[in-house]
């Protein structure tokens, strides 16, 4: 097995800030209806920045350890600076091929925290296909 991938099942087996959070300031779920992979994420915000990040969920490999990555990169962050996360960062993060029938799995850490972020500031979430965006010209 690869690096990469060693590094993606590590953080499957050992995610980083699964937790839950005692008093978060935004708490959102999503869910990929295509394979049923479900994700929580947890926010506390403190004058616009991401002071803590909690998430819980199921699924496979590559959802987790995305979430697991994603919310790595996320402490003491701005949420301008959060929203402004693409689909190419997190498949940077992943640091492994992405197939178009993955691309979801992959994406579901960011599509929770953006539409996190959106029901904080009383916004509608984002679709899937805003969320995505052009991605499949980013693999």
């Amino acid at each position: 097995m690869d690096l990469s991938a060693e590094h993606i099942l590590d953080h499957y087996r050992h995610p980083h800030h699964k937790v839950w959070l005692e008093h978060p300031t935004v708490t959102h779920a999503e869910q990929n209806w295509s394979c049923g992979d479900a994700l929580i994420v947890q926010l506390c915000i403190e004058d616009d920045r991401i002071a803590a990040i909690g998430w819980s969920g199921e699924g496979c490999a590559v959802s987790q350890a995305a979430m697991s990555l994603l919310s790595e990169s996320l402490e003491d962050t701005t949420l301008t600076e959060a929203e402004a996360l693409s689909a190419r960062d997190v498949i940077d993060l992943l640091a492994i091929p992405i197939g178009a029938r993955r691309l979801k799995c992959a994406l579901l850490g960011l599509h929770t925290l953006q539409n996190a972020i959106r029901a904080f500031r009383s916004l509608p979430p984002l679709t899937w296909g805003e969320t995505v965006g052009n991605a499949e010209q980013t693999r």
